[in-house]
């Protein structure tokens, strides 16, 4: 019986109120990998008067959510939605294209779509 690997592997960093989060994603999303982000992430925000989050989201390796992780992602999107200032979402699917339209209708900040690395870290890191 073949493991399928899923999950969200995290990184963040902190200057101020300011917060640079990376996040991988990989196979398809559960609910239990968004038992395991979710805290964190309160946890982390919620230290913070007024926080300012700039994301890159690695969608390379995403294949999708089930129905409940989905849910769970639009929960967080809508808690923590007035936070993020800028989320990155690159990947080379065209759905995630789409995915990232839907995304800034749930955030503040500014949500846009890249197929190339680079381009993602220098949009996100701008002022």
């Amino acid at each position: 019986m073949k493991v399928e690997r899923h999950g969200l592997s995290i990184g963040m960093e902190r200057t101020g109120s300011q917060f640079f989060l990376t996040l991988k994603a990989r196979g398809k999303l559960t609910h239990d990998d968004y038992k395991v982000i979710t805290p964190m992430l309160d946890s982390a925000l919620g230290q913070v008067t007024d926080p300012r989050v700039r994301v890159l989201f690695d969608g390379t390796e995403l294949e999708g959510w089930e129905a409940r992780a989905a849910w769970d992602d639009l929960k967080l999107g809508l808690k923590h939605g007035n936070e993020f200032e800028k989320i990155a979402i690159y990947g080379d699917k065209e759905w995630l294209k789409f995915a990232a339209k839907v995304a800034g209708w749930f955030t503040s900040g500014t949500v846009e779509f890249f197929e190339d690395l680079d381009s993602a870290l220098q949009w996100v890191h701008a002022p």
